[in-house]
C-alpha cells in the first residue's frame, strides 16, 4: 500500500487543513489520493520541505523492494536507498528541483531492500503551496532500462511514420487507415491527411477484397506467418496503376487492459512491381523456349511437313492464345519485289476448334479463298509483311462478337495477333492467334514469340510446298 502520514507539520505537503469527513457514497482525499498513486504505472514517492519522504507508491516497492510503511517518514534516502558515499551528492540534486522552475531530470543508482543496485532515472518538481513557496517535491522514478525501452518504442514509432522506406499504416477495427506514413501516402496516390478515416475501396480500385481478408484474419486470429503479396490497382492521374505490394501483418492490442483489445492492424508493404513483373517475364521467357524447343523435336518426327506446321502451331497456342489460324497466300508465294497481277487473298491451311480445345486441324484442300474484307489484320499482316494486333474495345459483348464475325473469327474473340511468314524471301501466309475476354491484350513481347513461331510455321510450309512439287500445294 502507499502510505501518506496525515499527522504532523513535516508531514503535510500543503498547509494545515482540517480533516474533512467522507462524502456521501465516497472516500476522502487522502484515500483518493493513494489510490491515485497506487495506480500508477510510474514510481513514485515525495519529500517535504525537510527532506522527510511523505509518500511512496506500489511501483516504488516493486522496484526497490521497501515497503510504504519501511519508506515514509525516513529523512532522504541514506542509509537505505542510497549508499552512504552517494548520499550526499543524491540528495543535493533532488533537493534542487524544489527551488528550480519546471522539472529535473537526473539518473541515480539506487538500493534495492536485498542489497541490490538499480539504476533509475527521475524526474522531479516542486509541490509549492497557496503562498507560491516550495512545500516539498515529488520524485518519479523508473528503472532506466524500462525508460530506454520506452524511449525507443516511441523513437521508433516517429521513424516508422517519417523516415521509413516502406509503407506504414495503421488500420483500425474497421478497417480504415487511422494513421499513414509518407511513404505510404505517396504510394496511394494522395495525402496523409486525405486517406484517414476512408473505407480501401475509395483508395485502390484491385485488391481491396483480398487485402480487408488479410486485415480481417489478422484481428481475429493474429499476424501471418510470413509476408503476403498482393496485386493492387491505384488510381493516377494517368489511370489505374497496378501494383505488387510484399505486405507484413500485426495485430495491435492495447497495453493498458487486463485482456488484450484488438486497436487495428499495423500494416507494413514495399512495392516489388517491378521484381516481380521481371520474375513474371524470366519465367515466361524460360516457358516460351522450352516449347520452342519442345515443338522442334516433335515436328523433326513428322514425315509431312504440313503436319510439322500444325505440330509448331498446337505447342505455341499453350498458355499463349485460345485460337489459331493459319492462311498462306492464294496463287503461291511471291518474291519481295514481284507485282501481284490481281487482289491480295488467303487460303486456310489449318485452324484449332473453335468450339473446344483440340489439335490443329489441316483444311483448305479446296483451295478456296477466305473471305476477308478490306483492311483485314491478316491482309494487312501480308501486305506490310509485318506483324499486326488488333482489338475489339471496351464495348459489349454483343459488340464484341459482332467484330469478331465480321472478321471470320470465332465469336469469343476480343484480341488479335497476326504475324507473317516467311521463307526464303517470300511471304507465304500469316500466322493468326486469338485470345478472347478472359486473357490480356497481346504485347510487344508476345509478337516476338509469334514472330519466332512463325519463323518455324513458314519453314515447314514452304518445305512442304517443295514437297508437293510446287509453291501453291501445302
Amino acid at each position: 500500500m502507499s502510505a501518506s502520514r496525515r499527522s504532523g507539520t513535516t508531514d503535510e505537503l500543503g498547509p494545515d487543513e482540517p480533516e474533512r469527513p467522507d462524502g456521501p457514497g465516497g472516500p476522502d482525499g487522502a484515500d483518493l489520493l493513494a489510490a491515485l498513486l497506487d495506480g500508477m504505472d510510474a514510481a513514485l514517492c515525495a519529500f517535504d520541505v525537510d527532506g522527510v519522504v511523505t509518500h511512496w507508491n506500489r511501483e516504488a516497492e516493486r522496484i526497490l523492494g521497501w515497503s510504504a510503511t519501511e519508506a515514509v517518514g525516513r529523512h532522504g534516502f541514506a542509509g537505505w536507498a542510497v549508499r552512504e558515499a552517494d548520499a550526499e551528492e543524491v540528495e543535493s540534486r533532488l533537493m534542487s528541483a524544489m527551488h528550480a522552475p519546471g522539472r529535473q531530470v537526473h539518473e541515480f543508482a539506487l538500493l534495492t531492500k536485498d542489497g541490490g543496485r538499480v539504476l533509475v532515472r527521475t524526474q522531479s518538481a516542486a509541490v509549492r503551496g497557496p503562498d507560491g513557496k516550495p512545500a516539498g517535491l515529488y520524485c518519479a522514478f523508473s528503472e532506466v532500462h524500462a525508460q530506454i525501452d520506452l524511449e525507443r518504442s516511441i523513437a521508433l514509432s516517429e521513424a516508422l511514420f517519417d523516415d521509413a522506406s516502406w509503407g506504414v499504416v495503421l488500420v483500425d477495427a474497421d478497417l480504415r487507415p487511422a494513421v499513414v506514413n509518407a511513404h505510404a501516402a505517396r504510394a496511394l496516390g494522395t495525402g496523409r491527411t486525405a486517406v484517414l478515416g476512408r473505407p480501401l475501396g475509395d483508395l485502390l480500385t484491385r485488391g481491396v477484397e483480398e487485402l480487408e481478408n488479410a486485415l480481417t484474419h489478422v484481428l481475429a486470429e493474429g499476424a501471418p506467418p510470413a509476408p503476403a503479396e498482393i496485386w493492387v490497382g491505384v488510381r493516377t492521374p494517368e489511370g489505374e496503376k497496378r501494383r505488387c505490394w510484399r505486405s507484413g501483418f500485426l495485430r495491435l492490442a492495447s497495453p493498458l487492459a487486463e485482456e488484450p483489445v484488438p486497436l487495428g492492424v499495423g500494416w507494413l508493404f514495399q512495392d516489388v512491381t517491378e521484381a516481380k513483373q521481371g520474375e513474371q517475364e524470366a519465367a515466361l521467357l524460360r516457358f516460351r523456349t522450352n516449347q520452342l524447343h519442345r515443338a522442334a523435336r516433335a515436328a523433326a518426327e513428322c514425315e509431312d511437313p504440313a503436319e510439322a506446321a500444325t505440330v509448331h502451331l498446337d505447342f505455341a497456342l499453350a498458355g499463349f492464345a485460345d485460337h489459331a489460324l493459319i492462311d498462306r497466300v492464294a496463287g503461291g508465294a511471291a518474291a519481295d519485289g514481284e507485282v501481284a497481277t490481281g487482289p491480295l487473298r488467303l487460303v486456310r491451311v489449318a485452324a484449332t476448334p473453335s468450339g473446344g480445345p483440340g489439335p490443329s486441324v489441316l483444311t483448305g484442300y479446296a483451295g478456296l479463298p477466305v473471305r476477308y474484307g478490306e483492311g483485314h489484320p491478316a491482309l494487312q499482316c501480308v501486305a506490310r509483311a509485318g506483324s499486326v494486333r488488333a482489338g475489339a474495345g471496351s464495348v459489349a459483348a454483343e459488340e464484341a462478337r459482332e467484330w469478331a464475325r465480321a472478321r471470320r473469327w470465332p465469336e469469343d474473340t476480343v484480341y488479335a495477333l497476326c504475324a507473317v511468314l516467311r521463307s526464303r524471301g517470300r511471304t507465304l501466309g500469316v500466322v493468326t492467334f486469338l485470345r478472347g475476354a478472359g486473357r490480356a491484350a497481346f504485347e510487344r513481347s508476345d509478337a516476338t514469340y509469334a514472330e519466332d513461331v512463325a519463323v518455324r510455321i513458314a519453314a515447314a510450309l514452304d518445305l512442304a510446298g517443295l514437297a508437293a512439287g510446287g509453291d501453291d500445294d501445302v
